[in-house]
């Protein structure tokens, strides 16, 4: 009779472990934040006291260009990585407590506007990423995972249409690496681009949460533009994140019927799954409002809570970014989302600009 093989026993990891782990790196996330609200307080009147001539950096700004000194020079050490991935976290908080600030007859007005351009961006941007994609000569599923990514919403649709088309780990790997890159470049280039044309906050706001993949990026860029650009950046990109289901819907029927993905079950339940649910949370918060559910203090203190989230999630995008391991990834698909991107940028700035027109932002 043969022996038994004793296996080892996995113990669960303890929730008060897990907690501890991320707590340096949420730490560091706020004196990175924390930092920038201070050199954006007191570099500015050190400069005049002095009688420098030095532009207005705002906040947001110092705490990325922080966090990137940190992450491209001496890196982050493990200790802090737990606690600085949980940016996304903050992120997500920071949208939904934004909801205090907005009226839901303002959501919803800008919301149906926002889903008519978003709606045409999806489109184009899918159609033209594929071609793009092909003509490069990129590997099918990498340039199905490019496309969602530069039309969506970045790294949470690759990432959620990779495990519905069975993409590789190296193909989300590479689609990922180029959204970063290109997020990262958008920070710099948008706001100059905006100032340079004279952009209204609202036209603005929406072209960035437009045409800027990630919603992290997007709310920075709007943010570094003026606080009014950046609540509409994120109203406009909740409205692409809304989208998400019903697009890696498509793209899993699609490669399913090519037999190289999962057949979908339950439509209804997939969508759920696929939705982003701190959008509801956004919306919760917006009806609560409207409702005159929260006093004016209340709405200030959420209004606050809000910024507060943001400042960790600006902070965590400059200490997730390192240009180095981001350039090892391959030229190929970088260069397929430079150039998809700057053609949906111009795109969808002249969408803008009609739109300007029409509804008299």
């Amino acid at each position: 009779m043969a022996g038994t093989v004793a296996l080892p026993q996995v113990r669960p990891v303890n929730p008060g472990l897990q907690f501890l782990k991320v707590i340096p790196g949420v730490l560091l996330l706020a004196a990175v934040g924390y930092a920038g609200k201070l050199l954006e307080a007191n570099v500015g009147k050190y400069a005049k006291a002095h009688h420098w001539t030095f532009p207005n950096i705002e906040y947001v700004l110092w705490a990325i260009l922080i966090g990137l000194a940190i992450s491209n020079t001496v890196g982050v050490p493990e200790i802090f990585r737990a606690g600085v991935a949980t940016y996304e976290f903050w992120l997500k908080a920071g949208i939904v407590l934004l909801g205090a600030r907005f009226l839901l007859g303002d959501v919803l007005k800008l919301g149906g506007a926002s889903l008519a351009l978003v709606g045409i961006e999806i489109v184009v941007a899918i159609a033209f990423m594929t071609f793009l994609g092909r003509a490069f000569g990129l590997k099918p599923k990498l340039t199905s995972l490019l496309a969602v990514g530069s039309a969506v919403c970045g790294v949470s649709a690759i990432i959620a249409t990779k495990g519905a088309i069975d993409a590789d780990d190296e193909d989300s790997s590479f689609a990922i690496a180029a959204i970063l890159a290109l997020g990262a470049l958008a920070l710099f280039t948008f706001p100059l681009i905006g100032h340079a044309i004279h952009l209204s906050d609202h036209a603005y706001g929406v072209w960035t949460g437009l045409a800027v993949d990630n919603t992290a990026e997007a709310a920075a860029a709007g943010a570094l533009y003026s606080d009014a650009a950046g609540k509409l950046a994120v109203l406009t990109k909740t409205t692409r994140n809304a989208l998400i289901g019903f697009v890696v819907l498509a793209y899993a029927f699609y490669w399913a019927s090519r037999g190289q993905a999962q057949a979908v079950g339950n439509k209804a339940l997939f969508l759920w799954q696929k939705f982003p649910k701190f959008v509801l949370g956004f919306l919760l918060i917006s009806a609560l409002a409207t409702a005159a559910f929260f006093s004016k203090d209340q709405i200030g203190a959420l209004a606050n809570l809000s910024r507060w989230a943001f400042l960790l999630t600006f902070a965590g995008v400059g200490l997730r970014t390192n240009f180095k391991a981001l350039s090892k990834q391959g030229l190929k698909p970088f260069a397929v989302g430079a150039i998809g991107e700057v053609v949906i940028a111009a795109f969808t700035l002249g969408l803008v600009f009609a739109a300007q027109r029409v509804f008299h932002w």
